[in-house]
């Protein structure tokens, strides 16, 4: 039998997902310590910090064992393309940290999203996501989920639960959202879009990636999966690409549409390789996540490095510092730009002029995220002079970072959107996105003062004065 049939519970081996020896401990320490099989090491040699295991596969101690394993009657790990013992610490560690039932790691952002919903979705389903989400995630469900025959909707007014209500068919399986937008900061009201999605019997999956689960946990609001880009702020320092898909617990995989068939019958219905059960009689509330390791991720192949998993393990291990440092010098230079004459409009939901305000108070009183955008006056010529005068700010089509980063979306992130669409998304000629690191946010302000003075010199004289009449009266 092929690797890739294999039905092992490998994430569960040592230590179930759900289990943590720090319960009830603070999310600073459960960020180092949740999920570890003991408080004084990670396994049997006395390792503090998970080990890095490169093996491709795993010996099997006798035949029965192999065959046990890969019926799901024994726990163990068959081959790492389905999990690995240092990716299983990393997913220990993520479910932890989310609330959730079981976690599975994969190649990048891109790769967990896609996976995440592959495990839910058909030839012939409907997928209602908001239309405030990252390019890449646009992309996949416009264009290569349709070539699956999966049809897709996208919700502008993603703030109206009626919005979201009104675009729902018989044929939706999911409803897809990021708890803080990109490149906006729009704080997403998870609860009343999860309550538009229970009423139609179908999950709500949320990218955390921005707000991440210091500030945010999806699942304790009412969502049922949680998705990352593991690239940004859980690993922080930029250098290696992850992704994770985390499952909450109490939606019922196994519940029946109208006429008594079930809803998701890839996790409800008999299986050939379990032998003729279901996931959900074999793993119950882990049916969906071992139904995405087995049945998505170890076919498709978006593996994860056992040395990304331990990079990104590193990051996780300082999460809490990092995204207070981030959400503390983000407000306050978003409050401080938003005064600025240069400046048209500032996105972040900390300030009190953001559509996101209320929301943010509910939602992220720990902070509302590193990313923000900021409109100039000056438009794209101004945002070009802007952006090649900043020195701490790298130039570049990331976010996360420690370091600070810029972009501009309208000519590289959003540059394949009409110019009707990224005016609908808040994204203008003169708009920047900004990744706040843990700079000094003294040195950062600074840099920014230095480039606005760039970008006025950049904006046309009309434009100039009229910033300077409607900050006046303001």
């Amino acid at each position: 039998m092929p690797a890739s049939t294999s039905v092992s519970t490998t994430a569960r081996t040592l230590l179930p997902a759900s289990f943590s020896r720090t319960a009830g401990y603070g999310f600073t320490t459960q960020q180092v310590h949740g999920g570890d099989e003991g408080l004084h090491g990670s396994s049997p040699h006395g390792d503090r910090v998970a080990p890095i295991h490169v093996s491709a596969g795993f010996r099997f101690e006798d035949s029965a064992a192999a065959a046990a394993r890969f019926t799901g009657e024994e726990d163990g790990f068959v081959y790492s393309r389905i999990a690995n013992p240092t990716t299983a610490a990393l997913e220990r560690r993520l479910a932890v940290l989310e609330g959730g039932a079981e976690a599975l790691v994969v190649g990048s952002g891109q790769a967990a999203i896609t996976t995440a919903l592959l495990g839910l979705l058909q030839a012939g389903d409907h997928l209602l996501a908001s239309d405030h989400l990252y390019e890449g995630s646009r992309g996949l469900f416009a264009e290569n989920f349709a070539r699956f025959g999966i049809a897709v909707d996208f919700v502008h007014d993603h703030a109206d639960p009626a919005a979201w209500q009104r675009l729902l068919r018989p044929t939706t399986r999911a409803l897809f959202a990021e708890s803080l937008s990109n490149p906006r900061n729009e704080v997403l009201d998870v609860a009343a879009v999860a309550e538009v999605a229970h009423a139609h019997g179908v999950p709500l999956v949320v990218d955390n990636t921005l707000a991440t689960p210091y500030l945010m946990r999806p699942l304790e609001h009412g969502a049922d999966v949680v998705v990352h880009s593991a690239s940004k702020f859980l690993s922080g320092h930029g250098t290696a690409l992850g992704g994770a898909v985390v499952g909450g617990r109490g939606f019922a995989w196994d519940r029946l549409d109208a006429a008594g068939a079930p809803l998701f019958p890839q996790l409800a219905g008999a299986s050939a390789v379990l032998g003729g059960r279901s996931w959900v009689d074999l793993h119950g509330e882990r049916a969906y996540v071992e139904h995405a390791r087995h049945g998505i991720a170890a076919r498709f192949g978006p593996t994860l490095s056992p040395f990304n998993a331990f990079l990104v393990q590193q990051g996780v291990e300082t999460l809490s510092l990092r995204m207070a440092q981030h959400s503390r010098s983000a407000a306050l230079l978003a409050g401080w730009l938003e005064r600025q004459p240069a400046v048209l409009r500032v996105d972040h939901a900390s300030l009190a002029s953001s559509p996101s305000a209320e929301r943010a108070r509910r939602y992220l009183p720990r902070g509302s995220g590193a990313v923000l955008a900021v409109t100039l006056r000056g438009g794209a010529p101004a945002a070009r002079r802007f952006i090649e005068a900043l020195q701490l700010f790298s130039h570049m089509t990331h976010l996360g970072d420690v370091r600070s980063l810029v972009v501009h979306p309208a000519s590289t992130t959003h540059a394949h959107r009409t110019e009707a669409e990224r005016e609908r998304a808040g994204i203008g000629p003169g708009t920047v996105r900004l990744s706040v690191g843990i700079e000094d946010v003294e040195d950062l302000q600074a840099d920014l003062r230095r480039a606005l003075v760039a970008a006025e010199l950049a904006t046309p004289h009309d434009a100039s004065l009229e910033g300077s009449r409607v900050d006046g009266a303001a």
